[in-house]
């Protein structure tokens, strides 16, 4: 049995763990997928990349408003995916042949713990005094009659699908759904969404969800309080049989996408045969430190949270990375400014409480909403439904949250974060900070002003 002083599972996150600080360390990377994990390869990187294109077509096809006439004459879905991929596949091999010529190991088969921080990596084992568990997370996948007799495509594989559908139908209305949509979409595809909740994107602030829900309504076909029954093959495509409040009804598509949510990879490692504890989602429990129930074995990323961002994983390495080399020097990781995008169209950032969540609380606010119509750059844009909402705790007059809907929302929010992180008040960004004029982030600064 080989001995490692490290042993990282997942290449995702987890590969960036390793610096000049880690050096000094015997360490194996185990992957049995791809480095670069979810984000790289299927999630984050990839997706926007594919909705830079849908957003440019989409912009082509609005230059009406503004009194430019243009055409998309057609989408080359081969050659965005090249586009796409051609940069992201090469990074495996370099970054697998980087690791081994720097002296650390990798493992590139399955693994599963056998016992407490011993591993079972393809036909041998391998143990060490520290691991961290990185694994991530995958599509969940509903439980419905014929799933198995049909074809489908979840996030993990839609995007490198060989040929652009006709029409197409998603089952979930969650932020994969929304992103998908708009992609899909945009590059002409008849796009379907059977959502099971009164709303898409439930969890964003209601106001937000509601004004989501009528602008997509618009684009695609849009079934609320739907659920499906079950599927069956159909020539051509897929034909899903839909109970929802005007009755059962079929609905036929080329492709069928399922985006109901993911689950993290936990279960492939055997992590309770390694002696650690699991919440009720399968999640490794961890403390503030991200120390799990064995001792000098942490975790983090999708395989220990629920936030499922890239940005909280990096935060979380880097703190994980300290604790490792500084014991008697813990750190944590604020999870109280936790922020979110959703790149569709239109773009979506939340932070902080939602309107919903702190009247279920009890919590005291006041709110500002300002609409990107009411500044002169969103005359400039034409815009007519895009708005900046802010909560904020008329006591101390803290941010509470904040949610933007509108171009570029994921970049506006991010003086909101920052205030929220540094503790600064409404006031104080409002008011001893200038805004540019007449750039979009009048908005923020007007949302900001408006509240008494």
């Amino acid at each position: 049995m080989r001995h490692y002083d490290l042993v990282i599972l997942g290449a995702g996150t987890g590969n960036m763990l390793l610096d000049e600080q880690l050096a000094h360390l015997s360490t194996a990377i185990v992957e049995p997928d791809r480095f670069g994990g979810t984000c790289l390869n299927r999630g984050c990187i990839p997706s926007k990349m594919f909705v830079a294109a849908a957003d440019t077509a989409e912009n082509a096809r609005s230059g009406a408003l503004l009194g430019v006439h243009a055409n998309v004459e057609s989408v080359d879905w081969k050659a965005i995916r090249e586009r796409v991929f051609g940069r992201i596949d090469p990074l495996h091999d370099s970054a697998v042949d980087y690791r081994r010529a720097n002296g650390v190991d990798v493992f590139t088969e399955s693994s599963r713990f056998i016992a407490p921080k011993v591993l079972r990596v393809g036909p041998e084992e391998i143990s060490a005094e520290t691991f961290v568990i990185s694994v991530g997370s995958r599509p969940a996948m509903p439980s419905i009659p014929g799933l198995d007799t049909v074809p489908y495509q979840t996030s993990d594989t839609v995007m490198r699908t060989d040929e652009l559908p006709v029409s197409m139908a998603v089952i979930g209305g969650g932020l994969i759904a929304a992103e998908f949509g708009h992609v899909f979409g945009a590059f002409g595809t008849d796009v379907t969404i059977v959502q099971r909740g009164p709303r898409l994107l439930m969890a964003e602030d209601e106001q937000v969800s509601e004004r989501f829900t009528e602008l997509a309504s618009r684009r695609h076909r849009v079934l609320l309080q739907a659920s499906v029954t079950s599927v069956e093959p159909r020539a051509g495509g897929v034909a899903l049989n839909v109970n929802n409040p005007d009755g059962n009804q079929v609905v036929e598509a080329e492709m069928l996408l399922i985006c109901v949510g993911r689950r993290p990879n936990t279960d492939r490692l055997d992590a309770v045969a390694g002696g650690l504890a699991l919440d009720e989602h399968g999640h490794i429990s961890t403390d503030s430190n991200y120390r799990t129930s064995v001792p000098g074995v942490w975790a983090m990323g999708d395989a220990a949270n629920h936030f499922q961002l890239k940005h909280m994983a990096n935060a979380e390495s880097r703190v994980v990375r300290h604790n490792m080399l500084h014991p008697q020097d813990l750190r944590t990781l604020s999870n109280r400014v936790a922020p979110h995008a959703v790149f569709t169209n239109p773009q979506i950032a939340s932070v902080g409480l939602t309107e919903q969540e702190a009247r279920r609380r009890g919590t005291e606010f006041l709110v500002s909403v300002r609409n990107y119509s009411e500044t002169a750059y969103g005359w400039a844009l034409e815009d007519t439904t895009s708005f900046v909402k802010v909560l904020v705790n008329p006591l101390d007059r803290a941010i509470l949250g904040a949610h933007i809907i509108g171009p570029q929302a994921a970049t506006l929010i991010q003086p909101l974060i920052q205030a929220m992180s540094l503790k600064l008040t409404v006031d104080q960004v409002a008011r001893e900070v200038l805004y540019i004029h007449p750039a979009v982030t009048e908005v923020v600064e007007q949302a900001l002003l408006n509240v008494y």
